[in-house]
């Protein structure tokens, strides 16, 4: 078996597409519509294998239901070279806090949630910020 995707249902498709495309950098690599109605939309990021796919299913569709924000999914890892300044982009291009940036065992790590409440986790190797590197400069 190998893990190929993460489907998450969206209430607005192109929101959300637009948030995935321009804010955390992926691009399309598949759209189709469902039998049932539904329309989705698969998204890949170049350096990874990992395969997003937003689910839109219109009202009065087979599998359309009330929307329970963030409910049918814990979250969505990507790997950051600098967790903060991807942070303040990804928070710059639509998404909201959900808790800010720490350090934790040689990574960096943060959550934030996208336009429809998902929860997505940035993850990076912890990197010194540029005025702790000065204030090590100085002192030698």
């Amino acid at each position: 078996m190998k893990f190929i995707y993460t489907g998450i249902r969206v209430r607005d498709l192109e929101r959300s597409i637009k948030f995935y495309t321009k804010t955390m950098g992926m691009r399309i690599i598949r759209r189709g519509k469902m039998h049932a109605g539904g329309v989705f939309v698969q998204l890949k990021n170049e350096d990874s294998e990992q395969e997003l796919e937003l689910n839109y299913y219109p009202p009065g569709k087979k599998y359309c239901e009330d929307y329970v924000e963030g409910s049918e999914l814990d979250h969505l890892a990507f790997w950051c070279n600098d967790v903060r300044a991807s942070y303040r982009k990804i928070l710059r291009g639509g998404a909201t806090s959900a808790i800010e940036p720490w350090d934790e065992s040689g990574y960096t790590l943060a959550f934030v949630r996208d336009p429809d409440g998902v929860w997505i986790e940035l993850m990076g190797k912890k990197t010194q910020s540029k005025k702790r590197l000065l204030l090590d400069a100085s002192s030698r």
